[in-house]
Parts: C-alpha cells; sequence; structure tokens
C-alpha cells in the first residue's frame, strides 16, 4: 500500500525562529512530534526542518522545483512495480518497462537513477553513471540528486519507524542552480571527483573535515556537491553520531550506549546492503 504524506496543519515548532534560507524567510514547521509514541529530541525535528529548508532552495545543479521532485520520486519508487519487477531480475538492464511517477519536471533518466538508488542500490555501477552523462546528468547532478535522496529516506525512515506520517514536501523556491564546481575537485578513488581534503583545507569548503587528519570516505563521496555533506553532517549527527567523531566509542549522548547504537547501525547495514 502506498504511503501517504499527512496533508493536514502541523504546529510551529516551539523551539524554532524564523530563519533566513537562501535568502528566502521560512515561515511555519514540517515537523512536530508531540504526538510521538515516544519522546523526541528537538535536535531531531530542528534537523528535520533544516533539511527540508534546503530541500526546496535551487542546489548546484537542480533547481528547487526539480530537487522537490527528486524528493516525491525517493517516495514514489518504494511502490513502483516496474521497480519491484526490476529488482528481482538477474540484471537491471533485463527487463524495459515505465516508472510509476509524479514527477513534472526531471527528465526520465532521473526519475530511473533516483529509483535505482532507493531500490537497487547495490547493482549501480560506474559504468551506468557515466551512461547518464549522455542524458545530460553530469557528476555533479548525480552528486547532488544522491544527497536529496539520501537526506529523503533518511527523514522519511524516521517517520515510518515511529508510525508518523510523512511530513508534506515543501514548496519550491525560484532561482536557478548555481553551477559551481568547488575550486580543486578532481577525480577520486570512487566514481565522481571529490574535494581532497588538501584541496578543501584553506578555502570555503575547510569546514567539511572539520581538521580531520583523513578524509573519510562518506564525507568526500559527496564533496563534489558541498552542502550536500553540509546536510549529511547535520542529519548523521541527530539520527546517529557526529560524523567528525565516528572513529570516537565515547561519542555517544543518547538513550542507546555506542555499543547498542552500532549493534543497530550494523544490522540495518547489512539488511540495506551496506558496501561497508
Amino acid at each position: 500500500m502506498r504511503e501517504t504524506p499527512f496533508r493536514g496543519h502541523l504546529p510551529r515548532l516551539t523551539s524554532l525562529r524564523r530563519r533566513e534560507t537562501f535568502g528566502a524567510e521560512i515561515m511555519g514547521s514540517y515537523f512536530d512530534y508531540s504526538g510521538a509514541p515516544v519522546p523526541i529530541r528537538d535536535d531531531l525535528a530542528e534537523a528535520h526542518e533544516r533539511a527540508w529548508e534546503g530541500l526546496r532552495a535551487p542546489g548546484n545543479w537542480w533547481t528547487g522545483a526539480e530537487r522537490i521532485d527528486i524528493a516525491a520520486e525517493t517516495r514514489n519508487a518504494l511502490d513502483c512495480a516496474y521497480c519491484r519487477e526490476r529488482r528481482q531480475a538477474l540484471s537491471p538492464t533485463a527487463i524495459d518497462g515505465t516508472h510509476d511517477r509524479t514527477a513534472t519536471h526531471l527528465p526520465g533518466a532521473a526519475v530511473d537513477l533516483v529509483h535505482r538508488i532507493v531500490t537497487d542500490a547495490s547493482r549501480l555501477s560506474d559504468a551506468f553513471r557515466r551512461e547518464l552523462e549522455s542524458d545530460g546528468i553530469s557528476e555533479g547532478h548525480y552528486v547532488e540528486l544522491l544527497g536529496v535522496v539520501v537526506a529523503t529516506f533518511s527523514i522519511d525512515e524516521v517517520h515510518r519507524a515511529l508510525g508518523l506520517p510523512l511530513a508534506p514536501l515543501p514548496a519550491a523556491l525560484a532561482g536557478e542552480p548555481s553551477q559551481i564546481r568547488p575550486i580543486g575537485a578532481a577525480p577520486g578513488p570512487g566514481w565522481v571527483s571529490i574535494l581532497s581534503l588538501e584541496a578543501a583545507r584553506d578555502g570555503e569548503n575547510a569546514d567539511l573535515y572539520g581538521g580531520l587528519p583523513v578524509a573519510p570516505n562518506v564525507i568526500s563521496a559527496m564533496s563534489l556537491v558541498p552542502d550536500a555533506v553540509r546536510r549529511l553532517k547535520e542529519l548523521s549527527k541527530a539520527h546517529y553520531v557526529p560524523m567528525l567523531r565516528v572513529m570516537d566509542p565515547s561519542a555517544d549522548g543518547r538513550a542507546l550506549t555506542r555499543p547498542q547504537i552500532e549493534l543497530v547501525a550494523g544490522r540495518v547495514s547489512a539488511l540495506n546492503e551496506c558496501f561497508y
């Protein structure tokens, strides 16, 4: 059954204040957890609110409307009949079909990419990523789209786990993508260019690595779109532990102990066929 996002009015979070985001004032809130079955920390709700604020703004390579469509397709993918059939096929290219989609601003290749990330990520490949370039989806488009999918899916999973309706997607802000590629970005060990620790150290993106002696892959992987990394770090801090303290066994500050956190994280990662 398709999960229907909640479309009623949600009261404003009292802990939030009026903020300026990308030059636009944001009023109201999409995340009120006062009715949740368990107590929810304020920082979790606030991180989700900021993610929604960033979601609706133009990025480096996608407009605000396109980013909202990417989020919508992240939700649609879970109920897509073609995706279910393709997931069972020996190869994702073995069958033809049409996605169940609602996006009106995205090209078909982008919709397909979103659905594959959500439903069949373990069979993505560098060759597939390169083929997308012929459809106008550059490595920058790829990374930014991935960041939107990760943020949307992560927040939605919190709602599903709590038995809460999905938050309505925000209205898109007008404007064009900046098309800014970070200075110093270069091919890395993966499929896309990255901003290395050395390249970021003294520039405007020095905050990405926060003084770490090495660049963790989980951070550098999306560094071609620095704001995607910043959003990932903020959600990681709320959902897990601060990303810059992942290797610190004393970093917890949660109702669960760190060993309990890692047990849950490891099990979920295995179920999701995470590379690590």
